[in-house]
């Protein structure tokens, strides 16, 4: 039996929001200008998986169970998410970089 002290084995982590609130508050409004940049551009085109896996990745951040045991995982998954919402803007600074180079 456990003692006083002991938490329980499946207790909520108590900052389990951390990781999907800073990968959201960077990447949604990216998100977002991304969206509206493809659309003005006729559609996402090859990036239109990047964008998909971005939201739904981020949104599995917030949806996973909030035990301490999938820490890692919930912040594995809210960088992830954030990394492909970042992929877009990262392709088109270096495609600026490289044109202005030459």
């Amino acid at each position: 039996m456990p003692g006083p002290d002991t938490p329980p084995a499946r207790a909520a982590h108590r900052t389990w929001w951390r990781a999907p609130l800073v990968a959201t508050l960077l990447g949604l409004p990216l998100l977002v200008l991304e969206y509206r940049w493809f659309a003005a551009e006729d559609g996402p085109g090859a990036f239109s998986g990047v964008l998909f896996w971005a939201a739904g990745l981020l949104a599995l951040a917030w949806v996973l169970p909030h035990r301490r045991s999938l820490r890692g995982l919930r912040i594995a998954v809210a960088g992830t998410g954030l990394g492909c919402a970042l992929l877009p803007v990262t392709f088109a600074v270096l495609l600026g970089v490289a044109v202005a180079a030459s």
